[in-house]
């Protein structure tokens, strides 16, 4: 068989399967299977195998623990459709491994599945720099799972194209990512064209919880529809002597039932003075009749800058899923 060959490259990169190769890794590819739908010549996936196509690893743990997969060298786990695994306390599951990239494969309900019950406790720690995860569902069935990412030195931690979604309003997230308490430990978080449907009602049900000042954070294109009625927090609650610095909040929907104005509704009152950056070009829908953009961040952000976003008030007591639909057409066109 003939094989192609591109000697000048591609310019803009190319997307192969939906792996986007523009970003290119130096280092090695491994493979974790599903053994519902094995390959013909396929080995049954175990955590002893070499993690080769035809012969992959068991699970995401057992290949990130595997001695040929190396810190820092670019390497890349892919996970086959339809893989599923369980999350039940904070140690099932450990991103510990720096620079490596976890990639999910397949569309819609096929991509690889993790679901988090039994504990609040569950969720992935997260605990080395450079870790990237694309294409993954996460289901919280359990209420009030505390966080689904905890972040410990995690600088350039980065979630892209993943979906996270709660069972019913009380087997839920209350965070999508949850920082630790140190400052600048979780720098440079990118977190980009994903979905968050959150049932929860409990008023601290936020997608982001930053618990000590962090710099350059990236949250661009996502789409967060909450039920949860806030009482003082924003997108993102940081803590008193927390915030953002430099910052880049771009292009998102968001949506919450709250109805009190005294906040912001990207970043909270709380911590927001020291926070600094862009907010640009984002949608926000709430069911105050008084909201507006000056809202946004609270009056205490005096040092982030507002361009061009958009608070939208409703009258009624959820949004109408004629509305719903617009939103999430809205934000697909503009990934």
């Amino acid at each position: 068989m003939a094989f192609s060959n591109y000697p000048g490259g591609f310019k803009n990169g190319i997307t192969i399967r939906d792996i986007p190769l523009e970003v290119t890794h130096p280092g090695r590819v491994f493979w974790v299977g599903n053994n519902a739908t094995r390959l013909e010549n396929e080995k049954t996936s175990a955590n002893g195998n070499d993690g080769t196509f035809l012969a992959p690893f068991a699970t995401i743990e057992g290949a990130i623990n595997a001695s040929a997969v190396t810190a820092s060298r670019g390497d890349v786990i892919f996970v086959r459709p339809g893989h599923t695994l369980t999350i039940s306390t904070a140690t099932a599951l450990n991103f510990d491994k720096a620079g490596i990239a976890i990639i999910g494969l397949g569309h819609g309900t096929s991509r690889p599945t993790l679901t988090f019950d039994t504990a609040t406790t569950a969720t992935i720690p997260v605990s080395a720099a450079n870790i990237a995860i694309r294409n993954f569902i996460f289901v919280g069935n359990f209420a009030d799972i505390v966080s689904c990412f905890t972040l410990t030195t995690a600088d350039g931690f980065s979630v892209e194209n993943c979906e996270f979604r709660d069972t019913t309003a009380s087997l839920n997230f209350l965070n999508i990512i949850d920082t630790s308490a140190v400052a600048n430990d979780c720098d440079d978080v990118y977190f980009a064209n994903n979905r968050v449907f959150g049932l929860a009602t409990d008023a601290t049900a936020v997608p982001f919880n930053v618990d000590a000042a962090q710099a350059r954070w990236v949250i661009k294109d996502n789409y967060m529809h909450y039920a949860a009625v806030p009482t003082s927090l924003g997108m993102i609650d940081a803590a008193a002597d927390g915030g953002l610095t430099s910052m880049l909040v771009q292009n998102n929907i968001y949506r919450h039932a709250g109805t009190d104005v005294t906040y912001g509704l990207i970043i909270g009152t709380v911590g927001c003075s020291v926070s600094t950056g862009v907010v640009i070009d984002n949608t926000i829908s709430t069911l105050s009749a008084a909201a507006s953009a000056a809202i946004t961040i609270s009056l205490a952000g005096s040092g982030v800058t507002r361009i061009r976003n958009t608070v939208r008030p409703t009258q009624v007591a959820a949004l109408r899923a004629s509305e719903i639909d617009v939103l999430r057409q809205a934000i697909i066109v503009s990934a």
